[in-house]
């Protein structure tokens, strides 16, 4: 007597997306003021060339003067764009 054949086994995946916000009223965007400083943060901790010639400029005015008013993030997010919170990028990413 034969035994019958299992049905083939058929995987299925799912994307998920978690999101942890500490605090209801936080309207920031990933613990950033807004996505400009959040960008520029991510692109200056992220990129060894970046982050080597942020630590020897020591606060954010110096690394964007070295950078030219032309240079962008790989987004195309201006490191001069008046909506980058320089203060938020000073404590944050400058305090080596």
């Amino acid at each position: 007597m034969r035994g019958r054949q299992p049905a083939p086994l058929t995987l299925k995946t799912y994307q998920m997306t978690v999101t942890f916000q500490t605090n209801a009223l936080d309207i920031s965007y990933n613990g950033w003021e807004n996505y400009e400083t959040w960008n520029v943060a991510l692109w200056i901790n992220n990129t060894e060339g970046l982050y080597n010639l942020a630590r020897q400029c020591g606060d954010y005015q110096t690394f964007c003067d070295c950078m030219g008013s032309d240079a962008v993030t790989g987004d195309g997010v201006s490191y001069t764009d008046p909506k980058v919170n320089a203060i938020q990028i000073n404590s944050d990413v400058f305090d080596f």
